[in-house]
């Protein structure tokens, strides 16, 4: 059997300490294998040692068996009466000790009676004869009682194991002046056989002994182990439960929150935060709304027109209009006729770009849906947003710039500007 270490590796489940219980346990595991080897390997010598001395003794007593001849048959009678006569003196010797010892019991309980009759007699002035003295009394006469049939069934065993006794010593007397000379003869024999046998009693006792000894160890080192599994299961059930704390603690609590740097409209937002996973309806329905808000932006409307005159200093310093006031009548036209097809080119391809754009919004917006359902796309989630987001204001910037136009173009042409040469009363 091997031994079993407690210094194990770590399984993650959070205990850096071991519990004492399994340091005990082990170590208990360890004595008793360290035992049951011991033991079992005592066992097979003394097995092996009771095998040698079989066969040794079967041999020396076939080589006298051989020399001495057919006395032993003759003797044989003799020598079994005499067995027979040792056992019936050892079991005449445990009852006349039996007999002794409830003779011993029979006396005692004698004398416990007369000691408490005498007592009480001596102080009967004092004492009075009540339940307890009669309860005392009646139970010292039951022991008494007792102690003399005990006594008489040991003396009649007794008489029986001497009378059997006397009668296997008769035998025996008998058996040794019929058997006299084989007896003498065929001694060697029988003495052999006696110390041959008396040696292996002997070593059987002590593999019996051994074998009771390794019995006792499997039992403890099964106890151990069921002590172990014990401890062990209900570790892993406490680690189970741990576990299941700790992943309903983790869980989020709430509505979901925006990522770090998100800076999108409130229609995008609202796009942002639907749940992707099923819900491809929602989606289309939040770019349709997305168009027409851009559609709406781009008709001039009144209403839109309040709103963009609102910023309409801020967007004409970012237009490069520093000609308007410097140039004259003449340069004025031409420019004009420039502006206008440089205008109409601009225009188309602003209409181009802005076609652009929205296309590339529109993809944006369905690209978490066209990456599939259970995807883990937290990681791209920051770059989609941003990404949409530029898109989105670009887009808001070609509208303003479109918006800024038109209205130029809606202006009236300015007044032509007056020479300081030119005479002042030319009219």
């Amino acid at each position: 059997m091997e031994h079993l270490s407690c210094n194990g590796p770590d399984d993650g489940g959070g205990d850096s300490d071991l519990d004492p219980r399994i340091q005990i346990e082990l170590e208990k595991l360890n004595s008793a294998t360290d035992e049951i080897n011991k033991l079992e390997t005592e066992l097979d010598e003394a097995n092996t040692t009771f095998r040698l001395l079989l066969n040794e003794s079967t041999r020396r007593l076939k080589l006298l068996s051989k020399k001495l001849g057919g006395c032993i048959e003759r003797a044989r009678p003799y020598y079994e009466a005499l067995e027979v006569a040792r056992q019936a003196q050892l079991e005449c010797q445990r009852a006349a000790v039996q007999f002794q010892r409830a003779n011993e019991i029979h006396q005692a309980a004698k004398e416990t009676v007369a000691l408490a009759e005498q007592r009480f007699l001596s102080k009967q002035h004092e004492w009075q004869f009540d339940n307890a003295w009669q309860e005392m009394l009646n139970h010292a006469t039951i022991k008494v009682m007792d102690a003399e049939n005990q006594k008489a069934e040991s003396g009649r065993e007794h008489q029986k194991r001497a009378t059997l006794f006397n009668a296997a010593e008769q035998q025996v007397q008998q058996l040794e002046q019929k058997l006299r000379r084989s007896i003498i003869k065929s001694r060697p024999y029988f003495e052999e056989k006696s110390l041959c046998q008396g040696q292996l009693a002997t070593q059987k006792e002590r593999v019996e002994s051994l074998q009771k000894a390794v019995s006792r160890s499997k039992v403890s080192y099964a106890c151990s182990l069921k002590e172990l599994e014990r401890i062990s299961e209900e570790i892993h059930c406490k680690r189970n439960k741990l576990q299941k704390k700790a992943e309903l603690d983790e869980l989020p609590v709430g509505p979901r929150e925006p990522g770090v740097g998100a800076e999108l409209n409130q229609t995008v937002q609202e796009f942002s935060a639907m749940p992707l996973k099923g819900a491809g309806d929602e989606i289309h329905e939040a770019v349709g709304e997305l168009s027409k808000d851009m559609d709406r932006k781009s008709d001039p409307s009144p209403d839109n027109s309040e709103g963009l005159m609102l910023d309409y200093e801020r967007e004409l310093d970012r237009c490069d209009m520093r000609s308007l006031g410097s140039l004259s009548v003449g340069t004025s036209s031409a420019v004009s006729e420039k502006d206008d097809s440089e205008t109409a080119d601009d225009n188309d391809d602003n209409e181009e770009d802005l076609e652009e754009l929205r296309k590339k919004v529109r993809e944006l917006a369905i690209r978490p849906v066209e990456a599939g359902e259970g995807q883990q796309a937290s990681s791209s989630t920051a770059q989609w947003e941003s990404e949409l987001n530029a898109t989105v204001a670009k887009l808001d910037h070609m509208f303003h710039l479109q918006e800024c136009a038109k209205e130029l173009s809606d202006l009236p042409p300015p007044s032509p500007v007056k020479s300081s040469s030119e005479p002042e009363n030319s009219a």
